[in-house]
């Protein structure tokens, strides 16, 4: 459902520059007025009250996701390492579009493909989602990421539009192949009573490799441009990809 609000989000900003061309200032202001009044409904909200323990408080700090690193298991740490890897690789989505920009294409065109990613992500993440429960959690996330491969590789040397909308298409099917699953298969390597802690030690690392990547990525294409960015990104995905490949098909479903 969330994937289906990043359709609809830029599909309205598409009609919107259609007829008003170069507003992108009315736009952001217009954009504004949902965020308000989502903000304002969480007022309504009221959460259940629950009875407090006595049991004593443990301590905790910032960094206490680095704890449950050191006591986690060995498949977890396997998994999560090929991910993080991929993750400090991972730029945002921007340095795409800003390649099919740089490629010449209009502002509605590069709208335009960003929403038909979103429409096959959103289209493609319950069956893909339901396939890995079939096949296993291992063999979904590698077809991702040597899709995922292939799409910067594509977009590092593609201008033509057709490909960007072929490529955008790739792009959906490994995202739904991916973010979804990707956190399924590490809340299957622990204990179910540590599902939580170990789901949020992944995403605290996640969200720092994540500042890097789009760091890195933009360093490299503004010193030697959008094409070795591109494919840097693409050759950290099979860097992931080989690491995937090392845990053992036993524990990797």
């Amino acid at each position: 459902m969330d994937t289906f609000g990043a359709v609809l989000g830029p599909s309205f900003a598409l009609l919107y520059l259609y007829y008003h061309p170069g507003g992108y200032v009315s736009l952001f202001y217009i954009a504004f007025i949902p965020g308000l009044i989502a903000v304002a409904s969480s007022a309504l909200l009221k959460e259940k009250k629950h009875s407090i323990s006595k049991t004593p408080e443990s301590k905790f700090s910032t960094f206490s996701f680095m704890h449950y690193w050191k006591d986690s298991p060995l498949l977890y740490k396997k998994i999560c390492t090929a991910l993080l890897v991929f993750a400090l690789f991972n730029s945002a989505d921007i340095f795409l579009l800003m390649k099919i920009k740089e490629a010449g294409v209009s502002d509605l065109k590069v709208i335009a493909v960003y929403i038909f990613y979103n429409l096959v992500y959103a289209l493609a993440a319950y069956p893909i989602g339901k396939l890995s429960d079939e096949v296993g959690f291992k063999k979904v996330m590698i077809n991702g990421l040597v899709l995922f491969a292939i799409v910067y590789a594509g977009f590092a040397f593609s201008k033509n539009v057709l490909l960007h909308y072929i490529l955008s298409f790739l792009y959906g099917i490994y995202a739904a192949s991916t973010e979804g699953v990707a956190k399924a298969w590490i809340t299957n390597s622990v204990k179910m009573s540590d599902t939580a802690t170990a789901v949020g030690t992944f995403t605290a690392f996640q969200s720092i490799c994540a500042l890097f990547a789009s760091s890195i990525t933009g360093f490299i294409w503004w010193q030697y441009g959008s094409v070795a960015a591109l494919t840097t990104t693409a050759a950290g995905a099979i860097l992931a990809l080989f690491l995937l490949l090392r845990i053992g098909n036993k524990t990797g479903s």
